[in-house]
């Protein structure tokens, strides 16, 4: 009924999760039985999410397995036949209410203060009497049959819990008049002929789970075992928001962050772990993970904080040189995209120069695309900077340009950050009356065009000795 939200991706992580530490089987089914709600692409859309968040089902609509189909409108012999067991033993009956009939139920309700039930009217018909009705060709669908004395279960994460249901609602529907089975039916059905062993869900399915546990006792089915996950709320306790889109994933991955980022704030806040830390991989919180350690409090989700998380996660992505290389590729087409139109040198788009670029500024950004930002389009785009406007900073301007061409010149320069520190101190105790400052600011406006940015050294090492030497002489001659 809708595309992948980040409590959608919390339970599906968590799913995978656990059954990546059991050595089990993770399951994506599509529960599109609510024909009315369904929006056009939104399974493919959240297959193509799974994948991109690096947490892909093992089995599923796109991928098969042995258990198919995976959408439940493709299963609908299953839940016909499944409906006219319980039929056969008195576990459910046809139901000919009028939607007429249910809504003024429903109306009469609210004007008493009342929570709408209902009234389990066609529970007492005859057989006689649904033979009736059926001969004449009645609308029908079919109820099952609430029974009071529910047994206690025990949640993975909730603990012990029962929930009366028959005292607080009418006999569900679990077969529509279209043929399409509620959720309570189909989910049933479904976990029993798939082998479903355990069921990780949110916490507004915990007060159905007795509903659904009197339907595995009327079959005559071992139910799996459930563990309902507390609310992923914001940080201030407020439902999440979907208005704008502001937690979709496409939204997410739109905007440059890194999936790690997303599970490991989404697994921060929340629990299962023995300690908060930032910064864990997947199959750190594979291993670090105990069911036991869910608590019930909702988890309280800060997202002003994920640029830190995605921080930390691309500098762990420029550290590892596979990752390293995808991250090159799509730093050129991000500079393409943004300075093409400025005819970028190619030398710019050269591995080498990309890869030096993100090591240099590796912890220092959040986003790739802070790299194409106007901070740091001296990267890419020569800067225009007249001989004028460095003589406003010092008169020494020619004597400055002649030592720092002579310093990247020369045969045995080391171009670290540390030694060009070392040697622009040395330099600026040639001069005769420029502060060191006033040659950094020179310094700097020459090479980048900018009043601020990364160190001067720092500029220097990433754009190497030639750059840096073109760049003083077209100062100096402009």
């Amino acid at each position: 009924t809708g595309f992948l939200h980040l409590g959608g991706l919390r339970t599906a992580l968590y799913n995978y999760i656990f059954a990546k530490k059991h050595q089990g089987t993770f399951i994506l089914r599509v529960e599109d039985t609510d024909q009315n709600r369904v929006v056009p692409g939104a399974a493919e859309g959240i297959e193509d999410m799974l994948d991109w968040a690096g947490i892909p089902p093992d089995e599923s609509p796109r991928r098969g397995g042995s258990f198919g189909p995976y959408q439940q409108s493709h299963r609908l012999d299953f839940y016909r036949s499944a409906s006219d067991m319980l039929l056969e033993r008195g576990a459910a009956y046809r139901c000919f209410c009028t939607p007429q009939r249910l809504e003024l139920l429903k109306k009469e309700a609210l004007r008493s203060q009342q929570t709408p039930r209902y009234d389990n009217r066609c529970r007492h018909l005859t057989p006689t009497e649904v033979a009736e009705k059926l001969s004449q060709g009645l609308d029908w669908v079919v109820r099952f049959r609430l029974e009071k004395g529910v047994e206690p279960f025990q949640d993975l994460v909730y603990g012990w819990n029962k929930h009366e249901v028959a005292d607080v609602e009418g006999d569900p529907v679990i077969l529509k008049g279209d043929g399409f089975p509620t959720y309570h039916l189909a989910n049933v059905v479904d976990d029993h002929y798939m082998g479903i062993s355990h069921v990780l869900r949110g916490t507004e399915w915990l007060t159905s789970t007795s509903k659904h546990l009197l339907l595995y006792k009327a079959f005559g089915w071992d139910p799996p075992q459930f563990g309902h996950l507390p609310l992923l709320l914001n940080k201030d306790g407020g439902k999440l928001s979907k208005r704008q889109g502001d937690i979709f994933l496409e939204r997410f991955a739109r905007d440059g962050y890194l999936p790690e980022a997303l599970l490991d704030i989404i697994t921060n806040c929340g629990s299962g772990f023995a300690e908060k830390q930032m910064g864990r991989s997947l199959e750190e919180l594979i291993s670090q993970f105990e069911i036991g350690r869910i608590t019930t409090h909702s988890a309280l989700l800060d997202l002003e904080k994920l640029p830190e998380f995605n921080r930390i996660h691309l500098t762990h992505h420029i550290e590892n040189e596979g990752l390293r290389q995808k991250l090159i590729r799509e730093v050129q087409l991000l500079v393409e995209h943004v300075y093409g139109d400025q005819q970028v040198n190619q030398e710019v788009l050269e591995k080498e120069y990309v890869e030096r670029v993100l090591l240099l500024r590796k912890g220092h950004i959040s986003f790739l695309k802070n790299l194409v930002s106007s901070d740091y389009s001296y990267l890419w785009v020569r800067p225009s900077v007249s001989r004028e406007q460095l003589q406003t900073i010092s008169a020494e301007v020619d004597e400055i340009g002649k030592l720092v061409l002579g310093l990247m010149t020369r045969q045995d320069a080391v171009l670290t950050v540390e030694e060009l520190n070392k040697d622009l101190r040395s330099l600026q105790e040639q001069t005769k009356e420029t502060k060191y400052s006033s040659m950094m600011k020179l310094l700097r406006l020459a090479l980048s065009g900018q009043q601020h940015g990364p160190s001067v050294a720092e500029m220097m090492v990433t754009l190497g000795p030639q750059e840096v030497c073109g760049r003083i002489h077209k100062a100096l001659s402009s």
